[in-house]
């Protein structure tokens, strides 16, 4: 019942963050891009919970971001289940205490997350593919979200340990008969 209701939560947490991008991150733009703070969301889910947990999360997110921007439906979805498993392969493999580490787990999940989504538009929407134009947003985009991983490192941590706790801590009652 505490992983369902904090499922819940996290849903809740990811709305907030949708209204948090799409209202307050376009007041503070650098030259005309936003920070893309789903691709963070969903890389501390997918570090800090089970696979599970963070794949369904990320399906519910990417799914509700195409019904409501209005894109392709799953295309997001998919994006957003890659971030989670690519991070479930991080928490295996690095260390989740150093900020660096951290930092460049958003920056490398960013550059995936953006230059896949831009080479399916590119195929799907037969736009031309820009490099220039692509290269600057992806590294306005990129820097963008380090820093904001930076401000909210020990915020990240905290809620990230209290989710960890239940969900990867073997809780073990014993009894003595």
């Amino acid at each position: 019942m505490k992983k369902f209701l904090l499922g819940v939560l996290m849903y809740v947490v990811f709305i907030i963050l949708y209204f948090f991008q799409a209202d307050f991150f376009n007041w503070f733009t650098i030259a005309g891009i936003s920070p893309n703070i789903f691709i963070i969301f969903i890389l501390f889910l997918g570090l800090f919970t089970n696979s599970l947990f963070s794949i369904v999360i990320a399906l519910l997110a990417g799914i509700t971001l195409d019904l409501v921007i209005g894109r392709t439906l799953g295309v997001t979805a998919f994006m957003f289940c890659l971030i989670s498993i690519i991070a479930g392969y991080f928490d295996k493999n690095f260390s989740k205490e150093s900020k660096l580490t951290i930092i460049i787990m958003v920056i490398c999940m960013t550059i995936i997350y953006e230059l896949v989504n831009y080479m399916m538009n590119v195929l799907v929407l037969d736009i031309p593919f820009e490099f220039a134009a692509f290269s600057k947003i992806l590294a306005i985009e990129v820097l963008y979200n380090a820093i904001l991983t930076l401000i909210f490192y020990k915020l990240i941590l905290k809620f990230g340990y209290i989710l960890e706790k239940q969900f990867k801590q073997k809780n073990i009652l014993t009894r003595y008969f």
